[in-house]
């Protein structure tokens, strides 16, 4: 069994989260060896810097300060978790990746797409994630959920044009390379969004049979 890098992105509220964790079941069951991961963060030393990312504070952060941030977390979390984990040939299971960079620091922040390119070469190589999953929502839906987790972070504080830009920039990335992207409709009933899921990431096993159980069914329940 070969190694996957299975990203799952999209705007606050959509549903990461519990979506991820249900993925993780699945693979369980199947008996697929998985690492479950996020960005920024993923090991000790990233998770500090997902703090300073995160934690809102009197200093304004640059945008070039953030991007630099972003991938210098990218680094650590690709040599310590992520490329091991590959080699071992485990799926790796990450709540974002650098397409979240492409959308929130190029997108959201206007930052020249030029710029984070040169990062991901510079920091990735040529790892790219296998499947993409992209949750997508309308902000003003995904920002009413995100609230009623408790106080905002420094980027759910931004205001809501912010994230239709970084919506966008998701979808865009889409269209560049549809192969790899499954856009799911993540505004509707949880067992709508994960039967989406499913469909999708079976589709995806059948074409990479070496990374799924014989059957590339990936079903969770009865």
């Amino acid at each position: 069994m070969s190694g996957c890098l299975l990203t799952v992105e999209g705007i606050e509220g959509v549903g990461k989260t519990t979506n991820i964790k249900w993925i993780c079941e699945c693979l369980e069951k199947q008996g697929i060896p998985y690492v479950q991961s996020r960005e920024p963060g993923g090991t000790a030393l990233a998770e500090e810097i997902r703090q300073l990312l995160l934690t809102p504070r009197d200093e304004s952060m640059s945008e070039l300060t953030e991007l630099l941030l972003v991938f210098s977390a990218r680094a650590q979390h690709l040599h310590q978790l992520i490329q091991p984990a590959l080699a071992r040939g485990e799926w790796v299971v990450c709540d974002r990746f650098t397409d979240a960079t492409y959308a929130y620091q190029g997108g959201g922040r206007g930052l020249d797409s030029t710029i984070i390119a040169a990062l991901e070469t510079l920091v990735q190589g040529e790892l790219r994630p296998d499947l993409t999953l992209i949750l997508d929502i309308e902000p003003a839906q995904g920002l009413a959920r995100a609230y009623q987790r408790g106080a905002p972070d420094r980027f759910e504080q931004e205001a809501i044009g912010f994230f239709s830009r970084v919506r966008q920039a998701y979808l865009d990335r889409a269209l560049i390379s549809p192969e790899r992207y499954l856009i799911v409709d993540a505004g509707k009933e949880l067992v709508n969004v994960q039967q989406q899921i499913k469909t999708g990431l079976e589709q995806f096993c059948q074409r990479h049979a070496a990374a799924a159980s014989p059957t590339g069914d990936l079903t969770h329940g009865d």
